[in-house]
């Protein structure tokens, strides 16, 4: 009877064990999901896919013409030539509320000889987002000086050596016209997709690349007031002044495909 009562308390002992441990299983899992979804929260849907609620042309009320989704993407589907004379006008923003101090994620892609660029900090009632707010550029680092022609662009900008090149303050991941990007950076080719972070904050700007960060300043120091007022932004007293505003992507005359757009205020 002993051994019998004996061999009763061990099955028992073990059961109670085992949904001791199951139970604690189930508890992290809890608690490990219920964290994802703090962390998901966290996170602003700029674009899902889906829908363009909240974006609107740059000084309009409405989507200008050519801005559609396409296979999941925002797109901005154009027919003109890379070569035209481009009047500019259809960039794009997210115009539902404003951002201070944030980190935004996006993925992207365009075509041979493309060009586009993400602003922030952008408000309204200037020619266009370009005059107002930073630009992290988005080109064809390979081929665009192939297609277009630059010389008379960059001698306005006082590059005498080469003017033909695409210069780095005009390539990729830069800070447009104000902070080179990495040299060693990795760009995926054209039509592939590639993903890009910008984190703002006032004491540190940083510009990732395909999850490499590719290059940081400091906004508004003496050096970026130097920077600002030695080249492209010197005639225009309001660039990168404001500490707050919109979300924006250029179009510039060329198709361009974005996805998977979110941010998260710091």
């Amino acid at each position: 009877m002993n051994s019998k009562y004996q061999i009763t308390s061990v099955w028992a002992a073990l059961l109670t064990s085992a949904l001791v441990a199951i139970s604690c299983k189930s508890g992290m899992k809890s608690t490990s999901e219920t964290q994802n979804k703090e962390v998901d929260s966290e996170w602003i849907i700029l674009f899902d896919g889906t829908s363009t609620k909240g974006w609107r042309g740059y000084n309009m009320d409405v989507l200008p013409p050519g801005w559609i989704i396409s296979q999941g993407a925002l797109t901005f589907d154009t027919q003109l030539g890379l070569e035209q004379d481009y009047k500019g006008g259809k960039d794009i923003m997210y115009g539902a509320e404003e951002f201070e101090n944030f980190e935004l994620y996006l993925e992207w892609k365009i075509p041979e000889g493309g060009n586009s660029g993400i602003f922030y900090h952008v408000k309204e009632g200037y020619n266009g987002p370009h005059v107002v707010a930073p630009e992290y550029q988005l080109i064809d680092d390979l081929n665009y000086a192939k297609i277009h022609n630059l010389t008379k662009y960059n001698l306005s900008l006082g590059y005498v050596d080469k003017p033909e090149e695409l210069k780095p303050l005009q390539q990729t991941g830069a800070d447009y016209a104000m902070h080179p990007p990495s040299p060693n950076k990795i760009l995926h080719p054209v039509g592939e997709w590639n993903s890009s972070k910008i984190v703002f904050t006032p004491q540190r700007v940083e510009h990732w690349l395909n999850g490499e960060l590719i290059l940081s300043f400091v906004p508004w120091d003496d050096a970026w007031h130097e920077k600002k007022n030695s080249d492209k932004w010197k005639n225009s007293p309001d660039y990168g002044k404001y500490s707050s505003g919109y979300i924006a992507l250029q179009d510039h005359s060329s198709p361009i495909w974005f996805r998977n757009i979110k941010i998260k205020r710091l």
